[in-house]
């Protein structure tokens, strides 16, 4: 097994403590997923612009441009619509939703869903640390 995969294994089983509800555990949690990525490639540095243009960024699906924001609307302190059901999305910006990153298992399984559902694929460590960098960055 790879090194970085079985440091990702160990670090996953750190992590999966309860996080809590703020923007330090957001915070923290950006900070483990930068870990993952420069476990992956040491030259990696979080990035928040990296973060705004992945949540940004368009991608067509079954004909239909989608990107993050096309739920999450372009302010992720704002509430959301979902795109198909029109169900209201609490914010994403931990700022403004505390309990956003309270849940590092419910954090995965969205990760999982909705980068899937937009890009095809699950988010690489280094997506997801930007990600949330952006996130950190927006009140």
């Amino acid at each position: 097994m790879p090194k970085y995969v079985s440091s990702l294994l160990v670090a996953l089983g750190v992590v999966s403590l309860p996080v809590y509800a703020d923007v330090a555990s957001a915070q923290k949690l950006a900070d483990k997923y930068a870990t993952f990525a420069k476990n992956i490639n040491p030259d990696y540095t979080p990035s928040a612009e990296a973060g705004k243009a992945f949540f940004n960024r368009k991608i067509l699906v079954r004909g239909k441009e989608v990107s993050c924001s096309s739920c999450h609307t372009e302010n992720p302190a704002a509430e959301g619509r979902h795109i198909t059901t029109k169900k209201p999305i609490k914010p994403l910006a931990p700022s403004v939703n505390t309990a956003r990153f309270s849940n590092l298992d419910k954090v995965e399984t969205n990760f999982e869903k909705h980068c899937y559902e937009v890009i095809g694929r699950d988010c690489t460590a280094a997506e997801k640390a930007d990600y949330i960098t952006y996130l950190l960055t927006v009140k």
